[in-house]
């Protein structure tokens, strides 16, 4: 079975000024295997050094990409977006990642203009495979189609192109009941990587598109739970719901409990 991770996103944010030096103080009190690291614009440059000093001690499979590099591509500023995809591979690969996770279309722009964020792919890849890295894209959020209509058009396009699915994300489109359905079969074997996050609010909801800790939406964990393990997935899954008060206090029960969770979910008998 694979690796539960938590990502940096859930306890490295506005909330404690993204003070990544905290993670020495964080990580021993938490019941995952690794990370998932979340990037941030204002890192790059200067904190990189530091950034790597302070997750030398954590495992880090997997490497959330700054999320200006989808945005840029929906804008047709693709040689921005390749210059930050490319410092991204690099700090992911300083810090031992294996795997990275991209929102292929981000920003106001979103998937309005598809063809360009599709078309940016096997270039992306390209660069990552040239690191040893794994890129899959995420099936994030849309404000002009939906996620499963452009994963499909990727398969389509890229028969070996791999995905990081996320059940908020799904659920926010109303598309996580699709996951499970058999005319999308075509999809789980270019799941590489899930995102197991809870979801309180409706469709295309977007005052309420925040990731929760598991229990704190509506989304029905069991039923998710049982098919992953139907489908014999054995890859790593990570947690991002958010676990920071007001002010920048970690929430480790709460997160601590989601983890655990999954950890459950996937009929594992003991947490580390």
């Amino acid at each position: 079975m694979g690796r539960i991770l938590c990502s940096t996103g859930a306890i490295i944010a506005r909330a404690n000024n993204r003070d990544y030096t905290l993670l020495a103080e964080i990580m021993p009190r938490l019941a995952c295997d690794g990370l998932e690291f979340m990037m941030y614009t204002a890192w790059h440059g200067e904190h990189e050094k530091g950034l790597l000093t302070a997750l030398e001690p954590w495992e880090v499979p997997a490497f959330h990409m700054t999320k200006n590099i989808g945005q840029w591509i929906s804008e047709d500023n693709l040689p921005d977006a390749e210059a930050m995809f490319r410092a991204d591979c690099g700090l992911a690969k300083a810090m031992g990642s294996e795997l990275l996770v991209l929102h292929l279309w981000s920003g106001q722009a979103s998937d309005k203009h598809i063809e360009r964020n599709i078309a940016a792919y096997p270039r992306l890849r390209e660069i990552a495979e040239n690191q040893g890295l794994l890129l899959t894209v995420e099936n994030v959020l849309c404000n002009t189609r939906d996620p499963m209509s452009h994963m499909r058009a990727l398969a389509e396009a890229y028969p070996d192109i791999r995905f990081t699915f996320d059940t908020k994300m799904a659920a926010f489109h109303t598309q996580l009941d699709a996951l499970y359905q058999p005319e999308n079969a075509w999809l789980l074997p270019h799941i590489a990587h899930f995102h197991v996050n809870d979801y309180a609010g409706g469709h295309m909801d977007w005052g309420n598109m925040s990731a929760k800790a598991l229990g704190a939406g509506h989304l029905d964990f069991e039923r998710f739970f049982a098919f992953v393990r139907r489908m014999g997935y054995a890859g790593d899954m990570t947690h991002e719901g958010s676990a920071l008060a007001e002010d920048g206090a970690v929430k480790y029960d709460q997160l601590n409990d989601s983890l655990r969770r999954i950890r459950a979910g996937l009929g594992e008998e003991k947490c580390p």
